[in-house]
């Protein structure tokens, strides 16, 4: 009998992100899903998305309905990434550019309607665009000094990355749901391990990212302050000659190696010198 508790499904930890930020993922793809809303609105992006919006973007391990989309490729100044929209939302959008039909009339069978070159260039326009966005928005988070400089120009096609583009089944991808009154789909973008690499490291808490991206404060045995001392002599008396002592009275010494502690530890004796009017330590010898 199976229970609601062992039907549970539960994420399998990936041990190549261990010690990661990865539970900060929801909050880049929430940065990113408002990024793509606001530039879709822009005039320059309108006139091919029209009044499509932005449902959600999430951080997704790839299945096989995604794994079977057409991904193209692209090269961005800190990596690859690769892109894929379901033909729905592309046909749509190239309907809706070329005023072929209205958004109603995209529900059309896909298998019957031939790919052209035009659907090709505007998949590349589309991804691009979006790309560039994606880009954007992982620079942003970088530290200063670290940043490559993407922006839209900087994002262009691969036809050689598209093979290396399409990711594996299972790995990480970043899916946005888009939507237009009843129609719906999705875009996905993948990354390299350098960009993924990029966005797991904007997502480090300020305190980390500034010892990262500090100079190198040398070894720790070089940095941490120990307090010494030196015990420069000792005599053993008795108790009862230790009371008849009186102001003027004189305790004969010799004054041999010195002890240095660290506490109540003897760590090394050391011979006693004289310094300009000082007393020093020097010829340290360990007491084992």
């Amino acid at each position: 009998m199976t229970t609601s508790q062992s039907a549970v499904q539960y994420e399998v930890l990936d041990p190549c992100l261990l010690g990661r930020p990865v539970h900060r993922l929801p909050v880049f793809a929430a940065q990113l899903r408002e990024d793509l809303a606001q530039s879709m609105r822009l005039n320059v992006h309108r006139r091919y998305w029209g009044t499509f919006q932005v449902d959600d973007v999430a951080f997704a391990r790839l299945d096989g309905s995604e794994a079977r989309q057409r991904w193209l490729g692209f090269a961005a100044p800190s990596g690859q990434l690769g892109f894929a929209l379901e033909r729905n939302l592309l046909l749509s959008v190239l309907n809706y550019r070329y005023g072929r039909a209205t958004r109603a009339d995209a529900a059309m069978d896909e298998q019957a309607v031939r790919v052209t070159a035009t659907e090709e260039r505007l998949a590349v326009v589309l991804g691009q665009q979006l790309a560039s966005i994606l880009s954007a928005r992982i620079e942003s988070k970088l530290p200063e000094g670290s940043r490559d400089g993407g922006d839209a120009d900087g994002i262009k096609a691969d036809a050689a990355a598209g093979a290396a583009s399409h990711p594996a089944k299972g790995s990480w991808v970043i899916a946005v749901s888009l939507r237009d009154g009843e129609l719906q789909g999705k875009a996905w973008f993948s990354l390299d391990k350098q960009m993924m690499g990029n966005v797991l490291r904007g997502l480090l808490p300020e305190r980390d990212a500034s010892k990262k991206g500090s100079k190198n404060p040398g070894p720790l045995a070089a940095r941490l302050q120990v307090g010494v001392s030196g015990r420069l002599v000792s005599k053993e008396t008795t108790l009862g000659a230790m009371f008849d002592l009186r102001v003027g009275d004189v305790i004969p010494i010799s004054l041999h190696r010195a002890d240095v502690m660290l506490e109540d530890s003897r760590l090394f004796t050391a011979a006693v010198t004289e310094h300009k009017g000082k007393l020093c330590l020097t010829s340290f010898e360990d007491i084992e």
